[in-house]
């Protein structure tokens, strides 16, 4: 997983009732805040091999300014993990271009191959 908002965004709590935020992102965007009844939060553990991979940059002041802590400018650094995942990963890069990233790209086809990030074995 990128960058995923496991546990909900501050930024769609706070944007929630915005109406161009509402076009952009659609019926989808209004379902990942970061109150217990959203989507996310109402996953659960997983069971299965889970790596996640997130960003600590931000190309976006005003989201970072609403978001607790390290953060990649969508989503805290805290609320990309999810119970039960494999491996944790955090990387210098923003929520917006993690995925062009080639060290990422290589992170995940470590993870796929051998089931941890490179550079974690015990």
């Amino acid at each position: 997983m990128l960058s995923p908002p496991n546990q909900g965004s501050e930024v769609v709590d706070r944007l929630r009732n915005n109406c161009i935020y509402k076009f952009v992102t659609g019926p989808a965007g209004q379902e990942l805040g970061t109150e217990a009844s959203s989507i996310p939060n109402m996953l659960g553990t997983v069971d299965y091999p889970v790596g996640v991979i997130t960003g600590d940059k931000s190309l976006n002041p005003l989201f970072s300014s609403w978001i607790p802590g390290k953060d990649d400018g969508k989503v805290s650094v805290q609320r990309t993990g999810v119970a039960g995942m494999t491996d944790f990963l955090v990387v210098p890069h923003s929520h917006t271009f993690i995925m062009r990233n080639s060290k990422v790209a290589s992170q995940i086809i470590h993870f796929l191959a051998e089931g941890q990030f490179k550079g974690r074995e015990t």
